[in-house]
């Protein structure tokens, strides 16, 4: 019988472990894990020693606050499987918390796995020594990212991107937007400032202004932005009657991957968000700006060690997506760039979608299931 330890740091790290827990038991059905766990790795069948938000701590500040707890809670993991080593140690993601505890199992001799690669390819490259002779695999959702890891001296495998499993490449406008109550016959910008209060409070001032430029331009056009809590829609409220008080703003709670596939074009922050809008095969425009001292710093020490910031431009290495950073974001320029987003000549609007198609191709590679075969072949053996 095999026995799997497991550590999860957040909500996006508890779907993906969870997913890996049920490929696994494909296997082995017997198999017990372990760690820590959030509902749906609890669900998956794995029992947690500790609440997987004691590690979903954000911000420098509140991590130095739980710093103590944290340690506390890493050491005790370590005693626990030092004393009785599972078959196998699989960090998914988290990587302050995941990789020291995988270099001090990999010393006692226990394997260890990482899924979901930090991004050491794009800034403090560093980062990677603290890796080598401590992960026996590495398992990434980019190809780019497992040839730097080759490059380095790490095992690393490809398994695929989740969410390229999930989300269907031109997916039915008409349907989503019946789903959603919006109109079927008017061009649809989809307005996507970030999940977080910070980046809510660093992009929607401009992109509220250049929303309300573009509509008045162009009437018919109809502006939808989604939000995750009460908190953001007050926030996002509040910003709308202070910057763009005559901008007809449709708010929905959620829901933001069919809102996608409802929209013709996407204006939103520089994340994950891009990718899942590649995925969905719509043209985007992305923009991110952080506190100024970040900035300059990352600028003053060269910090970011690729030419593009978003994720379908990394893996294109050609500027699909137009991006606005930093100083570049003022309402004009963003409303410039999405009307000519929405003028694209034919050929290279046809041109960006075939690529995202493409990307979105490589991408899908049932991912879970192909975790599960990198761990049992290439770690476990079997």
């Amino acid at each position: 019988m095999k026995r799997i330890a497991i550590v999860a740091g957040e909500a996006s790290g508890d779907l993906l472990a969870a997913r890996l827990i049920r490929a696994l038991r494909e296997s082995f059905p017997d198999c017990q894990f372990e760690g820590i766990a959030g509902a749906e790795m609890q669900a998956a069948g794995c029992h947690t020693l500790f609440p997987l938000e004691k590690l979903s701590v954000m911000g420098l500040i509140e991590v130095l606050k739980h710093l103590p707890e944290l340690l506390s809670i890493r050491k005790q993991l370590l005693q626990r499987w030092q004393n009785d080593p599972p078959d196998v140690f699989i960090g998914v993601d988290a990587p302050d918390f995941n990789l020291p505890l995988a270099a001090k199992l990999h010393a006692c001799g226990i394997p260890t796995v990482h899924y979901v690669s930090p991004s050491v390819w794009a800034w403090r490259q560093k980062r990677v020594r603290k890796m080598q002779g401590n992960i026996d695999l590495m398992l990434t959702l980019f190809p780019f990212e497992a040839r730097f890891y080759h490059e380095h001296g790490i095992a690393a495998e490809f398994v695929g991107h989740p969410l390229a499993d999930e989300v269907s490449f031109d997916a039915s406008r008409d349907s989503a937007r019946q789903q959603l109550g919006l109109p079927l016959d008017a061009p649809i910008l989809a307005i996507l400032p970030g999940s977080r209060r910070s980046e809510v409070r660093y992009l929607a001032p401009d992109f509220l202004q250049a929303a309300q430029q573009l509509c008045q331009q162009n009437p018919d056009l109809v502006c939808v932005t989604p939000v995750v809590n009460a908190r953001l829609r007050e926030e996002l409220v509040t910003l709308q009657q202070r910057y763009a008080p005559d901008l007809p703003l449709i708010l929905l709670d959620g829901q933001s991957r069919t809102l996608m596939q409802a929209a013709d074009y996407i204006l939103l922050a520089s994340g994950t968000a891009v990718l899942e809008g590649m995925l969905a095969g719509r043209l985007m425009v992305a923009a991110y700006r952080v506190h100024p001292l970040t900035a300059w710093l990352l600028r003053t020490f060269k910090l970011l060690k690729t030419q593009f910031v978003t994720l379908p431009n990394n893996l294109a290495n050609e500027a699909l997506v137009p991006e606005l950073l930093q100083e570049a974001v003022t309402p004009d320029a963003v409303a410039q760039a999405v009307a000519q987003m929405m003028h694209l000549p034919t050929q290279r609007r046809d041109y960006v979608l075939q690529c995202f198609q493409r990307l979105h191709g490589e991408l899908r590679r049932d991912a879970s299931r192909s975790a599960a075969r990198a761990i049992m072949g290439k770690v476990l053996k079997c």
